[in-house]
């Protein structure tokens, strides 16, 4: 049986994660939006824009998904100890890999859904296209891991202050922690 503490914990994990995800979910939402608005716009393609932005929704959910399953694999910790740049960059760079291969996954889940053969996978995937989604997500992913090693680094409640909480705020909960 579960106690009350070990019960309060799980709750407190499962909030933390929800967060988590949520944050992440959140930023690239975001930025595959926009990136779908200025696709739309570029090739005033309107049929079916609700369509591109539900893919940007659904790619922002399973991505951070990924993320957040790489992270607690401990994906990308080589670098920690570098300067925040390179380890941000490396991570970027990591992680844009998963979303690829996880790409590759789903493609090969989508063919073997409608009963094509995995062979044919490499000849469908448009290379091209391929590779500028991925440079778009590893441009997206670079300041993402800035932010999430800068909090590693200064500790989520110092994070948490800094970017949530007014200036005034947080220069008296300074005063009153010196004191």
């Amino acid at each position: 049986m579960i106690n009350e503490t070990s019960r309060g914990g799980l709750k407190n994990k499962a909030v933390h994660e929800f967060k988590e995800l949520l944050g992440v979910f959140l930023y690239l939402a975001f930025f595959f939006s926009a990136i779908s608005t200025y696709r739309i716009l570029l090739l005033s393609d309107f049929r079916d824009w609700y369509l591109s932005y539900s893919f940007s929704v659904i790619n922002a959910f399973v991505i951070a998904k990924v993320i957040l399953i790489g992270e607690y694999t401990h994906l990308g910790r080589k670098y920690e100890a570098k300067p925040l740049l390179l380890s941000s960059i490396y991570k970027a760079f990591l992680f844009c890999l998963l979303a690829l291969c996880f790409h590759f996954i789903e493609e090969a889940i989508k063919r073997l859904l409608h009963g094509e053969s995995l062979a044919g996978i490499p000849h469908l995937i448009h290379v091209d296209i391929l590779l500028a989604r991925t440079l778009i997500v590893f441009c997206t992913f670079i300041p993402f891991f800035a932010f999430r090693e800068l909090r590693r680094v200064l500790g989520e409640d110092k994070f948490s202050d800094l970017f949530f909480r007014s200036r005034t705020e947080f220069d008296l909960s300074r005063r009153e922690v010196n004191q």
